[in-house]
Formats: C-alpha cells, structure tokens, sequence
C-alpha cells in the first residue's frame, strides 16, 4: 500500500461538478493499493498517518502531527500510485489491485484511520472520476510505501 501525503491549508474532492468533500489545514491522501496488501499494512500507514509530524510549532520546527493541531484529513483513492514505467511510454497498473480487493482495503483503511484520528476522515469516492483540488503547504509531501519498513 503507498501512501502520498500532501500538507495542505485546504483541499476538496468534486465528482461531476459536485463538491463531495472539503477540508482545511490538515492532510490529503492519495492512498494506492496493490493486490498483496493487509489489515497489517493499513496499521502501519494509520499510525504512520496520524503520528507524522509535519506541521510546525512555535518555534516554525516541523515537530507536529495532524492531530496536534487540530487539523482534518481527506483520503481519495489512486491506484496510479503503483504505476510502472519500465517498458515504454505508457505506464502500467498491474501492480495495482482490482476493485474486489481494493474497495473492502479503502473502506477499511478510512475507518481505521477514523478510529485513530478519533474523529471522521473525509473521502473521495472510490473509482469515481474525480477532481481534487487543494494549496499544498509548504510545499511539503511525503511518500510512504507500506513494504518498505526502513523508514
């Protein structure tokens, strides 16, 4: 499972010109899912998720979570995140798991990052066409696959 995090000051997800979802200061996750993935790796990501200390403290020192400052989170699902370029010019998603995997894997990974950041989690909709939109601040963006355990 990878995650990209973005630190943003807002964010929203719009499906057919509809606003589904919109935060302020806080996390949007761009979270992808491959067909090896566990309820193991969606710990290890939520705890990474909710614990990351990107956001400043008085002292300007990237030294504080999500949860520390009271921030929000909107998770959208994007199975490109396992893209490869290997062979060509265009890029592969075999790595990335089919609907029947990936949807239960989301819903679960939402939920359990709900529990932990104890409070709800925003959301695009799974495989819907959607725009994002969003101010990332900083910028600052941070990758996070789940079978690299190094970091």
């Amino acid at each position: 499972m990878r995650l990209l995090i973005q630190r943003v000051t807002q964010a929203s997800v719009q499906i057919d010109s509809v606003e589904k979802s919109r935060i302020g200061k806080g996390l949007l996750l761009f979270v992808g899912i491959e067909a090896t993935d566990t309820e193991e790796d969606i710990a290890m990501l939520c705890r990474k998720t909710v614990n990351v200390r990107i956001f400043d403290d008085e002292n300007g020192v990237m030294n504080k979570s999500v949860m520390e400052i009271g921030g929000e989170i909107l998770v959208v699902s994007q199975f490109t995140l396992h893209a490869s370029t290997k062979k060509g010019n265009r890029p592969s998603y075999i790595r990335s798991a089919g609907p029947e995997i990936s949807i239960p894997l989301y819903e679960q990974f939402c939920k359990t990052l709900s529990l932990l950041f104890e409070k709800p989690v925003e959301t695009g909709e799974f495989g819907a066409d959607m725009q994002v939109h969003l101010v990332n601040d900083g910028p600052v963006t941070i990758w996070i696959d789940s079978k690299n355990r190094e970091y």
